[in-house]
């Protein structure tokens, strides 16, 4: 063996044991430098396992001398972290109070409640919830059944509480709160998207990606009493944690999620195949078992807390899909965009004094569906940056959004998958990627006031 060989690859790859083995292959007596400082628990255990592992033929020195360069050059990484989070929370504060003005603006027009219009659509239901509980038995129409309770359970925690500072109505309060819940959760689903995207790409295109999801149309999910404002912060700090191996923690997240929404369930999948990934790269130890098995366990406790609710409640744990797969029509269908497809063909008209408009959740369902299969091209073209537990959520939530039969890949949908549209920060530059953010932020400001009012667009 000649010369130098760089060995690169993702975190918790398997790049120790690569060059380990590369240097047993050079005939000599290898020399293990090794600069890792065991600060806490988790990095005690890796030392102790490398160690283990390690063959009796290196010489090893510890020489924590890079460790030190690191750490005194970690302040002013902290500081541009710093920089870039308060510039991304600027943007996002800023945004969120033009879709507030927008919505204002257009009740007072338009002669209809504000806060009515930022409930609209499922966040009517979720008030509902909040208000009122669940129905009492099983339901094939469409009732409060069909939706997941953490987000409304949060909405009647925080909703006393503006009663009593505002002396204003339950209705009134149970927006308020839904809103505000969803705001402060958008900011830390943006925060922990930008520490992500930091990891696969560095921080330039993480501030790119970041500011990109803050101007996406679906973002306007964080300004309305939508539960997304709970499920994104939750798989994204959860796909952090899986990141650095928090087992416990990325657990617990996971199964907040799976009590947000049924898309939350992904993770369930995410937390399996990371555990498994993690005690193969450890050599299928029990003790690694132990410590790996307890996420995709934990993953499940919100979804099964909720089935044993609606067990006890309507005599069913199956009410929920009872509700949405009769009353919404919803269900899995493997040709969905070919038959949205062929439903908005038979719309398009140029009769227009005979017939009704085009409904825009088709155009943008198609539209939607079209992006995220290229996005989905680009991701996969970059699969070596972005870790597998990324991967893994963002399939899964495209593969719900382009089977589902009553609801077409919209913006709600697409940002859940949020690195489909981050990677775009990958591969736009200069020019075009200035227009894409404005292309971006002015069809914000346009989808979200269709959403606003009446039935006219889904968000």
């Amino acid at each position: 063996m000649a010369g130098h060989i760089l060995v690169l690859g993702g975190a918790r790859s398997g790049k120790t044991g690569f060059a380990e083995r590369l240097a047993m292959r050079a005939g000599e007596r290898p020399l293990y430098l090794a600069t890792a400082q065991a600060l806490d628990d988790e990095m005690r255990e890796r030392v102790r396992l490398h160690q283990e592992q390690r063959h009796k033929h290196f010489a090893t020195l510890e020489e924590p001398l890079v460790a030190r360069v690191h750490a005194r050059f970690r302040p002013l990484a902290l500081s541009a972290t710093r920089q870039d989070v308060l510039w991304l929370l600027a943007i996002y504060l800023a945004t969120r109070g033009l879709l507030l003005l927008a919505a204002y603006l257009q009740s007072s027009f338009g002669h209809h409640d504000f806060l009515h219009e930022l409930s609209n659509w499922d966040g009517l239901w979720y008030r509902e919830v909040a208000n009122h509980g669940y129905l009492d038995h099983v339901s094939y129409a469409q009732t409060t059944l069909g939706f997941f309770p953490l987000f409304p359970l949060t909405i009647w925690l925080i909703e006393p509480v503006i009663m009593i500072l505002t002396g204003q109505g339950s209705i009134w309060s149970a927006s308020l709160a839904g809103v505000g819940i969803s705001t402060v959760g958008g900011g830390v689903a943006c925060y922990f998207t930008y520490r992500l995207a930091m990891g696969w790409w560095g921080r330039e295109t993480a501030r790119k990606a970041t500011a990109l999801l803050i101007l996406f149309p679906g973002s306007v999910v964080f300004s309305m009493v939508y539960s997304e404002g709970l499920l994104l912060p939750l798989a994204a700090a959860c796909l952090f944690a899986l990141e650095r191996r928090r087992w416990v923690l990325a657990g617990v997240l996971a199964g907040f999620a799976t009590a947000a929404q049924p898309t939350g369930l992904v993770l369930v999948l995410v937390c399996l195949v990371s555990a498994l990934l993690e005690w193969r790269r450890q050599g299928w130890s029990l003790a690694t078992l132990r410590r790996v098995i307890v996420a995709p366990i934990l993953s499940t406790f919100g979804v099964a807390a909720f089935a044993l609710f609606l067990w006890l409640w309507t005599g069913s744990p199956l009410a929920n899909y009872e509700a949405q797969h009769h009353g919404w029509s919803e269900k899995t269908d493997f040709l969905a965009i070919l038959h949205l497809t062929g439903i908005l063909f038979r719309e398009v008209s140029f009769d227009h004094f005979n017939h009704p408009t085009i409904n825009l959740n088709l155009v943008v369902g198609l539209i939607g569906a079209l992006l995220l299969v290229w996005t989905l091209g680009l991701l996969t073209r970059d699969r070596h940056r972005v870790s597998i537990e990324a991967l893994i959520w963002t399939v899964g939530i495209s593969f719900l959004a382009l089977t589902s039969e009553y609801v077409p890949p919209n913006p709600r949908l697409l940002i859940t998958a949020f690195p489909a549209i981050m990677v775009l920060a990958r591969y736009v530059h200069g020019r075009a990627w200035n227009l894409l953010l404005w292309a971006n932020g002015v069809l914000l400001i346009v989808l979200s006031v269709c959403t606003f009012w009446g039935t006219t667009l889904r968000p």
